[in-house]
């Protein structure tokens, strides 16, 4: 039996390790196709609408079928909310992350993705939403994770050094004029990427609010990707007024952005959503390196990226942080799940001798109440007895 359970286990944990690396590598995809496509000219709100107009109808079906039966009514109050989240999370960070990829490298978009765990943390204590925790192990790790991996976002950005291998001439004579404009695109595309960064985790951690009122998960991701492209619509219709520029040829544009709504917001959903339910949250968080180092092989592969010694001991660093930050956060985790444990065993210790104290009472009222009345029928036999004689 035991032997049974082994082999299940084992086979469980193969399917769980299976998913996760596809999900890093959809997330790989996404940041190459991308990238070639917003290089070739397509306008940013344009592929965020189309991509969240997809993943609309990719999810649509879905959400109505599986939650049909949900009661939860969707009042105005709710509806504005999600307009609102939709908005400031999904339009602008999508905004700010394809824009970004005009200036950047994908390598450099995924190695900032990785800082997405400690932003949202640093968010949640300056909202009262997480505690800091520093008297614990555990909250000084996590705030020792976040400062190395924000270090090495730091590095990452602004310091490049020595090439890792050696160029041709011709690249090199072009890369050196260049320098100049080549740093002025490296700077804009680090704050793209971080305001990408801060709106994606205002979305995260408004998540948690707008669900306890609205409970049906896919619905409420399904009409946040609606109004998120309704919203890039409008703006494109506001920049461009124009139809051509939502024209889609036989080309890396077409691929992308179906690829984008469809494996990125449709099934890299349902993956996340199992694995969370099997593994948790921390699990997936662990194999995001994963996809950076996957990311910098492709480009430097497809686009001829070059890869540099200052960006290595920057994403040295990134990943470093993530792990410190994910050990403090699993710590943390299994500290409250522990001290739950103990607080439900002592009440329910207190309730067994609470029960057991009401039942020893019950029983010496009870035996207060039977001496009672056979002291008043004793009382009354003599009183009878005295009449009588």
């Amino acid at each position: 039996m035991k032997g049974l359970f082994a082999c299940l286990t084992c086979k469980e944990n193969v399917k769980c390790y299976t998913a996760v690396i596809i999900l890093k590598f959809i997330y790989t995809g996404q940041s190459l196709l991308t990238k070639a496509s917003i290089s070739q000219g397509m306008p940013p709100n344009v592929f965020a609408a189309y991509q969240q107009a997809i993943a609309t109808l990719a999810l649509a079906p879905f959400a109505f079928y599986l939650e049909r039966d949900s009661s939860t009514p969707l009042t105005l109050k709710i509806l504005s909310k999600i307009i609102t989240i939709a908005v400031l999370g999904l339009t602008l960070t999508y905004y700010f992350y394809f824009t970004a990829m005009k200036f950047v490298s994908a390598t450099f978009i995924m190695a900032m993705g990785n800082t997405l765990p400690m932003v949202v943390y640093i968010m949640a204590v300056c909202l009262r939403m997480e505690k800091l925790a520093i008297n614990t192990w555990y909250g000084r790790a996590k705030l020792i994770g976040c400062t190395i991996c924000l270090s090495g976002a730091m590095v990452f950005s602004f310091y490049k050094g020595p090439a890792m291998y050696h160029i041709g001439k011709e690249i090199i004579s072009t890369h050196k004029s260049s320098t100049r404009h080549d740093q002025e695109n490296w700077v804009k595309g680090f704050f793209l990427t971080a305001g990408s960064t801060l709106t994606w985790a205002l979305w995260i951690i408004f998540q948690g609010p707008i669900q306890k009122e609205y409970s049906p998960k896919l619905r409420l991701t399904t009409l946040q990707c609606f109004f998120s492209s309704i919203a890039s619509s409008v703006w494109v219709f506001a920049e461009y007024r124009n139809f051509s520029v939502w024209k889609l040829s036989w080309d890396v544009n077409l691929i992308a952005v179906v690829y984008s709504g469809f494996m990125v917001c449709g099934i890299s959903y349902w993956l996340q959503v199992w694995l969370v339910d099997k593994k948790g949250p921390v699990f997936i968080a662990i194999f995001g390196p994963l996809a950076l180092v996957s990311t910098a092989v492709f480009s430097a592969l497809i686009f001829k990226e070059i890869l540099h010694w200052g960006s290595m001991l920057g994403a040295f660093l990134l990943v470093a942080g993530l792990y410190s930050f994910l050990l403090g956060r699993n710590k943390e985790a299994k500290a409250q799940k522990l001290e739950e444990t103990k607080l439900a065993g002592n009440r329910s210790h207190i309730y067994k001798e609470s029960k057991e104290n009401n039942v020893v009472l019950e029983c010496i009222t009870t035996h207060k109440a039977t001496y009672d009345d056979n002291d008043e029928a004793i009382n009354k036999e003599t009183k009878e007895a005295g009449s009588g004689s």
